[in-house]
């Protein structure tokens, strides 16, 4: 009898079922049925069980049939095991999910202490949910888009949060998956130049009990219950996620945008052991869980759990459910939260070459997606930027720091140079190309632009946690009022500044990621880890504003120069001879300019581009090359990034940079641009 594939899969009239676990005695699928508020149940006890693996054929079972395991075994919490039949489990290869925790009590494993105390015996059946067995998926309706890596512009957003409050979309599909296939709101991505949108997590998230106790949602979804079924909340229609992802991801594709999913295995949403019992604790914790010698979880993650990157059991999940999302669905890539993690195994020291890492780095499927990691996690020596195998491309925290830095008049300019031109001395040596560097600088967690020129303190009063939470390291500035303002003149600084990084990010070499909503001149009041906040907060805001408008034009502008010079989207590193680095009284920079402490002005001319940056608060006068003539074409201190005059300027012509300003400048094989 086939053993694999794990989960369960339509048999003719019958379905088989598969579930691993080393440290069962006996397992049980249990067949729900009934409304929810008086459910019935029929156990079928698993009989056959191979290389850890339980399974079994029950006939008459069909798609829509909701269903969990009961696991029976030793509970010895101090070794790790605790097996607790009281308690349903999620099939951790459910391809649909239904239902949410309504008890945190029932969803419970332990009672008394979660260490010495015996099992709970309350049922969770009615007070968690459950899995759905699902007909076999059709696969992708069209090919992935498959877009070059360098001419890739990323836009991070959340499903819901992007549409919620948009005005045209139907009311019933905003915050869908739907509502993000609508026409307007794909014709916007493309408006601003979006070829990829990074989707915060979509798999099936449950809140973590903190959150359940005391009423809030874990609304970013980095709490994943089920890793290949697409998250119920965000579809329309109750029951119809997987059809309305696929729905989503086809109206994507036929736009020629690719879908990259953030995805998070390294731990879920059980939470640590006083935690919940919804699936893989009850089924075998050892075998996915990094647990420390006394049955605690081992948290290098920061959530209380950390799923064991060198578990065979993990592996075999993460590689599968990955390649499920790509087979079933036509998803483009991946982006890993935490992804040092599974550098780790057992919690351990970090390896690029770890067996996680190498397994989904070479697997024939996952090897042609893009793979983003993010490469930090809640250890001491967790930051490890720059420390990833070839297949991989990195969110880049150092570029982000580095330019926040350079826009408010810290830092060396030799850094922030380096980031410019795809941060070469990170990824050139282990063989990677510019487009390695995921170059951003604002993200889901943190400021977003506008509150990054407005905020000097994060103010997260609103998450319920005393406003301990969040980072401290902004690198932001307010221009001498924390918040909103009434000043026109604060505020014009402001948004030429936000304007300058928007510019710096999309004209840097390496990949720009943005985040959605930024082009919309959203604020979270100086929220920066508004995690738990379903809310206006979160949601970007359509309403009809000059602001707003002024920056997505810009943002259009932006990515259309990238798009039509290739100078400006790199996926060779540059040569010594191929850059020239300007300084701004007409020469090329030297040694001692690069250690220049006061130096707020650099440009560097690539090509037939010449980008000049200068974040002083006082206008600077600029030598241009003699090689020219130059025409301006982006000008950052204007609302849409047009130049006031798009004259020529003869070679060795003496500008004027207004205060922080992005000024783009095309040479002379270009000058009829």
């Amino acid at each position: 009898m086939p053993v694999f594939p794990l989960g369960a899969h339509v048999d003719g009239d019958a379905v088989r079922f598969a579930v691993a676990s080393t440290s069962a005695e006996v397992v049980e699928v249990c067949l729900v049925d009934g409304p929810d508020d008086a459910l019935t149940e029929r156990r079928v006890e698993l009989t056959e069980r191979t290389f850890g693996v339980w399974h079994g054929t029950i006939p008459g079972v069909r798609p829509g049939q909701r269903y969990g395991y009961r696991v029976h075994g030793p509970y010895r919490p101090w070794e790790g095991t605790r097996s607790n039949p009281a308690k349903i489990l999620v099939d951790p290869y459910s391809r649909q999910i239904t239902g949410r925790v309504t008890d945190v009590r029932a969803a419970r494993g332990w009672a008394g202490d979660p260490m010495t105390g015996p099992p709970d015996t309350v049922d969770s059946l009615g007070h968690v949910p459950l899995s759905v067995v699902t007909a076999p998926p059709e696969g992708p309706s069209r090919p992935r888009p498959d877009l070059p890596w360098s001419d890739t512009v990323i836009t991070e957003l959340h499903v819901r949060g992007f549409t919620r409050l948009h005005p045209e979309v139907p009311p019933e599909q905003r915050g869908t998956y739907l509502g993000l296939a609508h026409p307007a709101v794909i014709a916007h991505l493309k408006r601003i130049g979006t070829t990829a949108v990074e989707l915060l997590p979509v798999a099936s998230i449950a809140d973590e009990p903190p959150l359940l106790e005391r009423g809030a949602p874990n609304y970013w979804g980095y709490s994943t219950l089920g890793f290949m079924a697409p998250h119920a909340g965000y579809a329309s229609v109750p029951g119809a996620e997987v059809t309305e992802f696929v729905t989503m991801v086809d109206a994507l594709h036929a736009a020629g945008i690719e879908v990259i999913l953030d995805m998070v295995p390294n731990h879920t949403c059980e939470g640590g052991v006083g935690g919940s019992t919804l699936s893989y604790r009850g089924l075998d914790a050892r075998a996915y869980y990094s647990l420390g010698g006394n049955g605690h979880d081992a948290d290098i993650t920061g959530t209380g759990n950390t799923l064991d990157s060198g578990s065979p059991t993990v592996i075999r999940l993460v590689c599968d459910a990955l390649r499920h999302w790509v087979t079933a669905y036509g998803v483009d890539g991946f982006r890993i939260d935490l992804a040092s993690v599974l550098g780790r195994p057992r919690s351990g020291g970090f390896d690029p070459n770890a067996s996680l890492l190498t397994a989904i780095a070479v697997d024939p499927v996952l090897s042609t997606t893009k793979l983003i990691a993010e490469p930090w996690d809640a250890t001491g020596e967790g930051y490890r930027v720059g420390g990833f195998g070839v297949a991989w491309s990195e969110w880049n925290g150092r570029y982000r720091d580095a330019v926040r830095d350079f826009w408010r008049g810290h830092g060396l300019i030799g850094e922030v140079a380096s980031r410019l031109t795809g941060s070469s001395d990170i990824y050139a040596l282990s063989g990677r190309r510019p487009w390695a560097s995921v170059n951003f600088v604002t993200a889901h967690d943190g400021f977003t632009l506008r509150d990054l020129v407005s905020y000097e303190r994060k103010h997260n009063e609103a998450n319920g946690e005393a406003n301990r939470d969040g980072t401290d390291d902004n690198r932001s500035q307010n221009f001498g009022v924390e918040g909103p303002t009434t000043s026109p003149v604060i505020a014009e600084r402001r948004l030429s500044t936000a304007r300058a990084m928007l510019a710096t990010t999309l004209l840097s070499i390496g990949t720009p990621m943005l985040v959605a909503g930024d082009e919309r001149w959203r604020t979270q009041r100086g929220n920066n880890n508004a995690y738990c906040l379903d809310d206006e907060t979160s949601w970007v805001d359509w309403t009809p504003d000059p602001d707003a408008e002024n920056l997505t034009e810009f943002t259009s502008r932006v990515t259309a120069l990238r798009r039509a010079h290739a100078d400006l989207r790199r996926d060779r590193w540059l040569a010594d001879e191929e850059a020239a680095w300007w300084h701004p009284s007409g020469r090329l920079m030297t040694e001692q300019d690069w250690h220049d402490l006061g130096a707020c002005t650099i440009g560097v001319h690539v090509g037939d581009s010449l980008l000049l940056l200068h974040a002083g608060g006082a206008a600077m006068a600029c030598t241009l090359p003699k090689v020219g003539p130059f025409r301006p074409v982006l000008d950052s201190t204007r609302a849409t990034g047009r130049p006031v005059s798009g004259r020529l300027l003869p070679g060795g012509t003496t500008i004027t940079l207004p205060p922080r300003s992005v000024l783009l400048l095309r040479g002379p094989a270009q000058v009829g641009d």
